[in-house]
């Protein structure tokens, strides 16, 4: 009886009251120094850190958070890259994401889009195995970016606000090149907002 009444307290200690944590930060400075632990809501069992780069002002953003669901692997849309670390144990995104651009190139190469044609390429690097081709709609106006990501990325992927369709395809420069008139930046923000926190 006394076993039984022993297993049956050790139970509610370790059980009742556990909450999931991770660290929690963002900073634009590319330093996570401020992080604090954050007690994850229901339906939030990941932690995840990512890093982003930007080419236009060379900003290096920093952020870690809970998250639903997420996944490892980066993304280079051509004038920003970002990569992504997801664990699933209290506590485990203490270590920043790794800086996208370091990567060693793979070989791979995708097309990617700047304000006038998505005619350009983009060298794939690290994990970046797929090419990925994302159209959002921007006031009326459909807006598209294209460039290199990971398989684990793609295989994450849900239905996004505003974004309409979101492909990868396997190989050189599979995501083929077409014009664009509108600016995309506003979709490579949503896209990167869906991707780590989906």
């Amino acid at each position: 009886m006394d076993l039984q009444i022993s297993v049956f307290l050790l139970f509610v200690f370790f059980t009742a009251g556990h909450s999931f944590s991770c660290y929690e930060c963002s900073s634009v400075t590319g330093s996570c120094t401020g992080q604090t632990v954050k007690t994850c809501p229901s339906g939030f069992s990941k932690c995840m850190s990512t890093t982003t780069v930007t080419q236009f002002g060379g900003i290096n953003q920093k952020l870690k958070d809970c998250a639903p669901d997420c996944a490892n692997g980066s993304m280079n849309l051509g004038i920003v890259g970002t990569s992504a670390v997801c664990c699933n144990t209290d506590l485990c995104n203490v270590q920043d994401a790794p800086d996208p651009s370091t990567n060693s190139p793979n070989g791979m190469k995708c097309y990617s889009c700047d304000e006038e044609s998505c005619s350009n390429t983009v060298s794939c690097s690290g994990s970046e195995d797929r090419c990925i081709t994302a159209t959002e709609s921007i006031e009326g106006q459909s807006v598209v970016v294209k460039g290199c990501v990971s398989k684990s990325l793609c295989d994450t992927r849900t239905s996004v606000r505003n974004v309409l369709s979101i492909s990868c395809c396997e190989g050189n420069l599979c995501n083929s090149a077409q014009s664009v008139t509108q600016s995309f930046l506003f979709l490579c923000c949503s896209l990167l907002s869906f991707i780590l926190l989906h």
